[in-house]
């Protein structure tokens, strides 16, 4: 069982990264104080594990076979990947690294990968962030005018604001949990080691921890280094990611929540005007995002040729 440890390790991560997709923006705008936002997170990652988790599993078990042992490596090349990127304070994608983790070490032990099933998952990458701007783009759009028509008052009235925070917030805890924790423990599933049902809350159990205990990080530059948000645009940002979470959960294609948040952070600043954008901070995620698959996989390339030199 201690080849399970760089899963749980990575699984804290995750969460440590991933937290500030769910509630960041509802932190930084100051509608809910952080550890309320990171309770919530952590129960409802767990819920939408357990009940919508799997299809992601059959995805990575699909993309090459594993044993217990390159499940290990795979997921800590991964896990160092992510950790670096978040005391970095960058958002980064999750299911970027644990590919890439696969795709090194396949080349390394001349593992087959499915290409058929890469190329799928390679086009939900550059989807994810494109759906989130379009879905935040058009519910501000068309939720902006409503609310114009209504009053403001009505949703800068504190108490209302902060129950829309939650709700969506639990909704996209929820997605994350379904989408995400095949990042976590796909790979030990695959290889036989866990279950399905054991997969998912392990895996998501252990994304929980790294929202509680580590996650404060990355929460600035979601907030307040894209796009200046004020709370209605935050809940909007927030509603597009959880939205576009969940469609590529029930699609079964573990997607990035950093992409998704980021995505639909600029389709509201395009809305606003592409001047209220930061674009030296958007290049850098960018950068980020392209560095970490090819990062991951050179780390667990190096560290399978450690192990095999003293084994």
């Amino acid at each position: 069982m201690w080849k399970l440890i760089s899963g749980l390790f990575m699984g804290w991560a995750l969460g440590s990264n991933d937290a500030a997709n769910i509630f960041g923006l509802a932190v930084s705008t100051r509608v809910l104080k952080f550890w309320t936002a990171a309770t919530i997170a952590s129960i409802f990652v767990v819920v939408g594990a357990l009940v919508s988790g799997s299809g992601g599993f059959e995805t990575y078990g699909a993309l090459s076979s594993q044993t217990a042992l390159t499940a290990f490596f795979i997921s800590l090349g991964a896990a160092l990947t992510v950790t670096s990127m978040t005391v970095l304070g960058f958002p980064v994608s999750t299911s970027q690294a644990v590919v890439g983790a696969i795709i090194g070490l396949s080349l390394t032990t001349g593992k087959d990968v499915n290409w058929l099933i890469l190329s799928k998952v390679g086009i939900s990458w550059v989807l994810t962030p494109v759906g989130g701007a379009i879905v935040a783009y058009l519910l501000y759009y068309t939720l902006g005018r409503l609310v114009e028509k209504l009053g403001q008052r009505y949703l800068r009235y504190e108490k209302v604001l902060k129950v829309g925070f939650v709700l969506v917030g639990a909704y996209s805890a929820y997605s994350l949990g379904a989408n995400n924790v095949a990042n976590v423990t796909g790979v030990y599933v695959q290889s036989g080691m866990l279950t399905p049902i054991a997969g998912s809350l392990t895996g998501s159990l252990a994304i929980a921890f790294g929202i509680l205990s580590y996650s404060r990080r990355v929460i600035d530059t979601v907030g307040n280094k894209i796009v200046s948000l004020e709370p209605f645009s935050a809940f909007i940002a927030l509603m597009g990611e959880a939205v576009t979470l969940n469609v590529f959960a029930i699609i079964g294609v573990p997607v990035s929540a950093s992409q998704a948040i980021v995505g639909a952070v600029l389709g509201i600043g395009l809305l606003k005007g592409a001047k209220t954008i930061d674009r030296k901070n958007v290049i850098n995620i960018f950068l980020a995002w392209i560095l970490t698959p090819a990062t991951s996989g050179l780390v667990v390339f190096g560290l399978w040729r450690i192990y095999r030199f003293f084994i």
